[in-house]
């Protein structure tokens, strides 16, 4: 139980030489976790970085206060004051530390409060950043995540992890961030699917505007129609008509179902009047390698998952789905060039924070990547894997998201494809 008089008379006996300890401590040891190598080291063990102002630390070890109070009850104060300055020290820490909790008792709840608000870390960030990317790796979220992160990284000071939690068309990474902790330090680098997911599924653990503070949209690329390259099919005209021909022959893959790529792919189906039978895989990894195994046949992919392919000779691109010719490939001719045009779709990447993200926290992570996706080495490394930065403000990027999701939502209704 707690006890008053006791902290009180070790804070009275004690005030003059614990409380410049316990400064002179405070000092140094928040200047040591500063560093960087320290900040590595500590980060490479599992540990968390926590740092605060000594008041902070008093409220913490405030229901401990039993346990230090024994401590210093203990030990032979007396005895120590005589000239033994080591334990004098530990003495002086542990009746610093009771004197605190004694104070912080004392005041009423309202006090209390104010004064943690008032003291609260508004440094961002205090440790590592993990940014969930709910994809495979080599997807477009996959390289924006891993070619921003070192940078901002060594922008902000601290580690910055890319982690992917692959499964259910993006779903279960999503989910892992809509319920992590609000406070800026886990991150989700996402794609046109957390748009189109919610359009096939009734029972999604998370809800798309609610559950998140969007952040920024990073990215933008084309869509492509691929195939195998044994297909006896060059152009958008001769795969049409190769299609009709063998009506429900030809297998298409996707990375899962209710993502882009399903969803464009169908839209093709009911532009040009064709049958081909959905082949859904665990993530684009999958999906490409049956593609170019020959397993399945065609394939709607974003351009910089499948280019390393195409430049193989591995996999044949019949057509891009943008406005205009992409610059990574100029020799393959659009959608709207062979008499579709309609089908324009393209591919959006952005970041979201979990919703409850304080403000300014949301204000500093897109003030630092719109910075990075101004830099002309970005620029270039994003233009060479048929990535086209885009940047702009949170509202801007939340606008864009529910235009999506209305846009999908009209899209399965009119492919009559069943929600989960």
């Amino acid at each position: 139980m707690y006890n008053p008089s006791i902290a009180l008379s070790t804070c009275l006996a004690f005030d003059a030489i614990a409380l410049p300890i316990a400064d002179v401590l405070h000092t140094e040891i928040s200047a040591v976790l500063k560093i960087p190598v320290v900040r590595t080291r500590l980060t490479e063990e599992g540990g968390d970085i926590i740092g605060g102002t000594p008041a902070q630390f008093a409220a913490y070890i405030a229901a401990e206060t039993d346990k230090w109070a024994k401590v210093v009850k203990a030990a032979n104060i007396r005895a120590e004051q005589r000239g033994k300055i080591g334990p004098m020290i530990r003495i002086s820490l542990y009746a610093a530390l009771t004197c605190g909790a004694t104070l912080a008792a004392a005041q009423t709840p309202a006090q209390t409060s104010a004064q943690a608000s008032a003291q609260t870390p508004t440094v961002w960030p205090q440790r590592t950043v993990q940014i969930v990317v709910p994809y495979t790796p080599g997807t477009g979220a996959d390289i924006l995540a891993r070619a921003l992160g070192p940078r901002l990284a060594e922008r902000w000071k601290v580690g910055v992890v890319t982690d992917n939690r692959v499964g259910a068309t993006g779903n279960i990474g999503t989910d892992f961030v809509a319920k992590a902790t609000p406070d800026g330090h886990t991150l989700l680098m996402t794609a046109t699917s957390f748009g189109t997911a919610p359009a096939l599924s009734t029972k999604l653990p998370f809800d798309p505007i609610k559950s998140f503070a969007p952040v920024i949209q990073l990215a933008a690329s084309e869509l492509t129609l691929v195939v195998h390259p044994q297909l006896p099919a060059k152009s958008m005209r001769e795969f049409i008509q190769l299609a009709k021909q063998r009506p429900g022959q030809l297998l298409y893959s996707s990375p899962g179902n209710g993502g882009p790529q399903h969803l464009t792919a169908e839209l093709i189906k009911l532009e040009t009047g064709i049958d081909m039978v959905h082949v859904p895989y665990r993530g684009a990894a999958g999906a490409v390698t049956d593609l170019i195994g020959g397993h399945v046949q065609a394939m709607v992919v974003a351009a910089q998952t499948i280019a390393p392919q195409v430049r193989a000779n591995k996999a044949r691109m019949l057509a891009v789905m943008s406005e205009n010719r992409s610059a990574a490939f100029p020799e393959i001719p659009t959608m709207k060039e062979q008499g579709l045009p309609n089908m324009v779709v393209e591919t959006w990447y952005g970041v979201f924070a979990p919703a409850g993200t304080p403000p300014q926290v949301v204000a500093k992570l897109n003030a630092d990547l719109n910075a990075l996706l101004q830099q002309p080495e970005v620029r270039e490394h994003l233009t060479r894997q048929a990535l086209n930065a885009v940047g702009g403000t949170p509202e801007r990027f939340g606008d864009m998201v529910r235009q999506e999701l209305a846009r999908w939502s009209r899209v399965v209704a009119a492919a009559k494809i069943r929600p989960d």
